[in-house]
């Protein structure tokens, strides 16, 4: 996006529409990004690149509340229990 990253579309959003849902997607790995102190707890992260089964299991995880641990790659989002 050239007017914004994604951390400040999620602030202004939040900030509209308390409660929603989000799922951040990046090329960089998740423990890359985890090293950098950017993961929240409770955020939910898919990696590039995914296919579009991968998004589509991501977004029904994440619309239905299953928090999938960040460390996970696309390849491997079984639900945390």
């Amino acid at each position: 996006m050239p007017e914004m990253h994604g951390w400040e579309l999620t602030t202004r959003l939040v900030g509209l529409y308390p409660g929603i849902r989000q799922l951040f997607m990046s090329g960089y790995t998740a423990d890359v990004i985890a090293r950098h102190g950017v993961f929240d707890e409770g955020l939910q992260f898919i990696e590039k690149p995914f296919s579009a089964r991968d998004l589509a299991q991501r977004i029904r995880q994440v619309l239905e509340g299953v928090q999938v641990p960040v460390t996970q790659s696309a390849d491997h989002t079984q639900p945390r229990k």
